[in-house]
């Protein structure tokens, strides 16, 4: 007669004893039985009790009481602080040469140095995949999966880093990282001119360039210097060194965003080094700084009791260009390739189908609705948009200290008019 197998009790869930008629909460990686207590100090009993159970524990995980209790390692045993400080020196070293950015090494020096303190003197033979986990949700301000994500990749990369330099076992091995999930927000073009008319001039201008051009905002529009200027004759281009991937490309800008650049070469000339984007302060826009300006800006809108504008960001101008550009927002609603908005914006073909492609790409949605019968239909750039300019060029925008986009009631009613 075949025994029946124990049932496995849940790691990091609440639990009942039917032989206490009591609930507990078994630590991630360990097999204590710790008793749940509400907050009279008393322990939670009844299995029908399991609301006030999952309570108690999430009190526990809220106040951080809960920390893996390290038992006492051997001579010569790797901890988890020590795999973590080798590899924060790797990445300084990396970033002392120019091969990782500077962004990257303080993400994953913040994210380590909290682990650390988490778990830093558990051996790494007694880590378990379940103490990351607990580790990332009981942060309360880590609600973004883009966070989570971050946080447990910084931990597997320094774990690989280990096993491949000093043969370290990988106990976190078949640990997974939440998926990606880009956070596709454009502005449109009334959104656009109420963030410049609220925007002070100097962040003004960083918003108007990042929008027009797709570049990462930090890591290469608040780098750029007027060295990186180059007037062709079909007009001005500009050489864009990416930090994240560690390439440079040379893009054409819209004649608006050459404008701009003409007047913030005048107080940022070439050889200087100055940026051309600077802050009220004149320095270059940072992250911090930049993210802070733009959250303080959603809260002067009022977008940050939106449920769909609380979520814009820096990073929105970006998507905002890769939108425009898939539809012919500027091109008379002719929308580009994805390779070649791969290239304007510094990605591969992949990534930036993923990321826009799919959700934004007219070249790969048309044959869709064609298949079924519909055929093409005019696209709202190329109607409600947009207007022609004398030589052909849809414009608008032009320098946000000038003129703000135009996308009056009065071209809306000209285009619907053409439509019908």
């Amino acid at each position: 007669m075949a025994t029946e197998r124990r049932k496995r009790r849940p790691r990091g869930a609440a639990w009942h004893w039917k032989q206490t008629d009591c609930w507990y909460f078994t630590p991630p990686g360990t097999t204590q039985r710790v008793p749940l207590v509400d907050e009279d100090g008393n322990r939670v009993r009844g299995k029908e009790n399991r609301k006030a159970a999952e309570l108690a524990l999430a009190r526990i995980k809220l106040q951080g009481k809960w920390r893996p209790t390290a038992e006492p390692a051997e001579q010569g045993q790797w901890l988890v602080v020590r795999v973590c400080s080798e590899y924060i020196q790797h990445c300084q070293q990396r970033a002392a040469s120019g091969t990782a950015s500077k962004d990257y090494c303080a993400e994953i020096v913040r994210h380590l140095n909290d682990l650390c303190e988490y778990c830093g003197a558990l051996p790494v033979t007694q880590l378990r995949k379940g103490h990351v986990r607990h580790w990332v949700e009981s942060h309360e301000t880590w609600r973004s999966p883009a966070t989570h994500r971050n946080a447990i990749g910084a931990v597997l990369a320094a774990f690989h880093y280990a096993r491949e330099m000093y043969d370290v076992p990988n106990s976190l091995k078949g640990l997974k990282k939440p998926p990606p999930r880009p956070r596709l927000h454009s502005l449109d073009a009334d959104e656009e001119k109420v963030v410049y008319q609220a925007a002070d001039e100097p962040f003004r201008d960083f918003v108007f360039a990042a929008i027009h051009t797709g570049l990462r905002p930090f890591c290469e529009l608040a780098r750029l210097t007027a060295d990186d200027v180059v007037e062709t004759d079909r007009g001005m281009m500009w050489r864009v060194y990416s930090s994240k991937t560690k390439k440079t490309r040379k893009i054409p800008v819209r004649p608006e965003v050459a404008d701009l650049t003409r007047r913030l070469m005048e107080t940022a000339s070439r050889g200087s080094g100055t940026p051309l984007f600077r802050n009220t302060k004149g320095r270059a826009w940072k992250k911090p700084t930049g993210v802070g300006r733009f959250l303080a800006l959603k809260r002067k809108l009022g977008w940050d009791r939106d449920p769909v504008k609380r979520r814009y960001s820096c990073y929105s101008c970006r998507h905002t260009f890769a939108h425009r550009m898939l539809s012919g927002y500027w091109n008379g609603g002719q929308g580009c390739s994805i390779e070649t908005l791969a290239e304007l914006i510094g990605d591969t073909p992949k990534v930036a189908f993923d990321h826009y492609g799919r959700e934004w790409g007219q070249h790969y949605q048309d044959p869709l609705w064609t298949a079924i019968g519909l055929g093409l239909k005019p696209t709202m750039a190329s109607t409600a948009e947009q207007t022609s300019g004398e030589n052909g060029r849809n414009e608008t925008a032009t320098a946000p200290d000038r003129v703000t986009p135009r996308n009056s009631g009065r071209h809306r009613q000209r285009a619907r008019a053409a439509a019908g």
